[in-house]
């Protein structure tokens, strides 16, 4: 096995941003200060405009290193585990929600609807997402790689 295979091949970044529409699940990669990595199991919502989602409380690392350093990557892996994509890229953090019905709250409800459908009282999910000082990470990727094409292995 070469290198390049060993550690995944550069992707098409459409046909990543595809894949990572087929799932809710991912790993947030982050950078701590001392240039570690920190990962995170999240759920995620990756839009039409290529925008993946995530939300995030205000006192997570997660999102002080994202107030640091404005990049993240993205892991997302098929529910057999044989292909899998990672996508890199800026991001954009929202600040923390203020108010039941600022436009923090308004796209963590459209975000909510993206991941789960709807809400059984909005209003009280307006007010937890204040109370539990919720923002959105939204990591736009300028970059993939992973494997995509890798078949499932066969059943006996």
């Amino acid at each position: 096995m070469s290198l390049r295979a060993a550690v995944g091949d550069l992707v098409e970044l459409d046909d990543a941003l595809a894949f990572a529409r087929t799932t809710r699940q991912g790993v947030l990669i982050t950078m701590r200060s001392n240039g570690r990595p920190q990962l995170s199991n999240v759920l995620q919502h990756c839009s039409e405009d290529g925008v993946i989602r995530v939300s995030v409380t205000g006192d997570r690392a997660k999102y002080i290193n994202l107030t640091r350093e404005p990049w993240a990557a993205m892991h997302v892996t098929r529910a057999d585990f044989f292909a899998y994509a990672v996508l890199e890229g800026a991001v954009e953090l929202t600040p923390v929600a203020a108010t039941p019905d600022d436009l923090v709250v308004d796209e963590l409800v459209d975000l909510y609807r993206a991941l789960a459908g709807e809400h059984g009282n909005w209003d009280v999910y307006r007010q937890a997402m204040v109370a539990e000082r919720r923002a959105v990470i939204r990591l736009i990727p300028s970059r993939a790689y992973g494997m995509l094409e890798r078949p499932s292995p066969a059943k006996s």
